[in-house]
């Protein structure tokens, strides 16, 4: 048997593969839906294939955002709402997003510890994905992780962004509905929303809100949304709670169903859902094309010689970088040998 007639019966027998793991994913075996998810969040061709097969069973689930900064009570709100949800019979998904240890390069964890009462619940999954150093508070792949929990048949997916700051929110390319969590200690929350974040935030929870500071918060709040131009047929509430003994989480529960019965009904959210996969493509290239140029050899290919000339001051890098990139076919000359 030739190496090409090899190849392809391998890719067969993997595509089979995969086929009959989603088979039992969906199903209800949990083990089968853990693999999936190792595989896409490795990333590469296997996480291609399993997102092509399990592609026919997306687009039905509610993906919710949960952010803010670090301490605001993210992890508690997931809970107390994964707890609400189950009672409307609800199969929910969570992704938590977390730091990068510095040492595995693995999650903390911390999120499943706070999570831990949904374990026995085998319509709850719960997975901690790293952020593996990629800024705005996603991994790369938590897009995949998403769609694998959408094929599983999660009605809703909660997705929690580790706390790195509100000026850094790729949520709002994942999420239908980006929840915003703030304490009254968040004194620069204001400002954020005037750089911008308005735009991308559906819903405010003013958290801890038994705290000095909290009404003053919310009513800043209101009025830095009542400034703004008009956001399209929703105007973001601002809602109190004190997540940890679950005062206001229904109220939260409930303005997330509104948000998504009017984007249902609105051609909107057509549109956002559109440009937010157009982004992820783009996001996914500009990722895969770093991590090439990483793993190649500069010095092995036909750059090499262009690289010696900006080292050694011959030629600007911006203006060899710009005439390099104008004479198209990037890969090919990348990893063409001289």
């Amino acid at each position: 048997m030739n190496s090409t007639a090899s190849s392809r019966d391998n890719s067969d027998t993997g595509s089979h593969e995969i086929h009959d793991q989603i088979r039992r994913m969906r199903s209800g075996d949990i083990a089968a839906l853990a693999r999936l998810l190792t595989q896409v969040e490795q990333g590469g061709e296997n996480a291609a294939s399993v997102l092509k097969a399990a592609h026919s069973c997306t687009g039905n689930a509610h993906v919710v955002g949960i952010t803010g900064p670090t301490g605001a009570g993210k992890s508690t709100l997931v809970g107390q709402l994964t707890a609400l949800l189950r009672k409307d019979d609800k199969r929910v998904g969570i992704l938590a997003v977390d730091p990068s240890s510095p040492f595995t390069g693995g999650a903390f964890l911390g999120d499943r510890v706070r999570l831990q009462h949904h374990y026995l619940d085998r319509e709850v999954f719960i997975r901690s994905m790293a952020t593996r150093g990629a800024t705005g508070g996603l991994s790369h792949m938590s897009g995949g992780v998403v769609r694998v929990l959408d094929a599983w048949g999660a009605g809703v997916i909660l997705v929690e962004t580790v706390g790195v700051g509100q000026t850094e929110l790729d949520i709002m390319n994942t999420a239908d509905t980006v929840v915003m969590v703030l304490t009254p200690e968040s004194g620069d929350a204001i400002q954020a929303l005037k750089a911008g974040l308005l735009e991308v935030i559906d819903i405010f929870v003013v958290n801890k809100a038994d705290r000095e500071g909290a009404n003053q918060l919310v009513t800043n709040l209101n009025n830095t949304i009542g400034l703004a131009e008009p956001h399209s047929e929703w105007i973001p509430p601002v809602l109190s709670a004190q997540t940890h003994i679950g005062e206001g989480v229904d109220k939260i529960e409930e303005a997330v169903k509104k948000h998504r019965e009017l984007w249902l009904t609105s051609p909107h959210l057509s549109k956002k859902r559109c440009e937010r996969r157009r982004q992820e493509f783009v996001r996914i290239v500009k990722a895969r094309v770093e991590e090439y140029l990483n793993q190649i050899d500069p010095q092995e290919t036909r750059v090499a010689g262009l690289l010696d000339r900006v080292a050694n001051g011959e030629q600007n890098p911006f203006v060899a970088a710009w005439d390099f990139l104008s004479e198209g076919d990037l890969l090919q000359k990348l990893s063409s040998k001289q």
